[in-house]
């Protein structure tokens, strides 16, 4: 027996599109820009030690050991964003966090400025502000999970944060679109 065109039609339906991800905007740039430091910190320190005379393989390992940690140190975290998560992508692990279960966004001042997630399972998540300003379709998915967070009331505190990151965010895109139409 043969199944009905409307049973075969829906069987045939390619499947709901997966929801969106939000990418950083500036990564790749961000990783060039690490791996030029690293790659100039060791061509400098292989050039100086070959003028002098003074380079071996145990300097030059040693030298290529240093540049490997200065990329770690400065290769950035990949962050991406979905419907209701956001998640960071380093070289030393990944950390994700439920934006629509958040209950707690701190911004940490100092010499780095770091905007702090913590959701309700206990995951914590740190990314730079300027990540978000960035790339709007992170800092558009983050803003909508809080949302959703506060009118739960898991987000106990932080929306005095994420207001902040939000003014920031909105001073900068007028800052960007007064100059892009000549009016700065």
């Amino acid at each position: 027996m043969e199944p009905r065109d409307e049973t075969r039609a829906a069987a045939e339906a390619p499947p709901p599109p997966a929801a969106e991800v939000a990418h950083d905007l500036r990564w790749a740039q961000d990783l060039r820009s690490s791996i030029r430091c690293a790659g100039a910190l060791l061509a400098l320190l292989v050039l100086t030690d070959g003028v002098a005379g003074t380079l071996t393989g145990p300097r030059a390992l040693l030298w290529l050991a240093l540049a490997a940690l200065l990329f770690l140190i400065l290769c950035p975290a990949r962050i991406a964003a979905g419907e209701g998560w956001l998640s960071s992508h380093g070289p030393l692990g990944t950390r994700r966090v439920r934006t629509d279960r958040l209950v707690s966004v701190r911004c940490l001042d100092g010499v780095g400025q770091r905007l702090v997630l913590r959701d309700t399972f206990g995951a914590r998540l740190e990314l730079d502000p300027d990540v978000l300003a960035a790339s709007p379709g992170l800092w558009h998915r983050l803003d909508e999970d809080a949302r959703i967070s506060a009118r739960r009331g898991t987000l106990t505190s932080g929306e005095s944060a994420l207001r902040r990151v939000s003014e920031r965010i909105d001073r900068e895109t007028a800052r960007t679109v007064f100059k892009l139409s000549g009016l700065d």
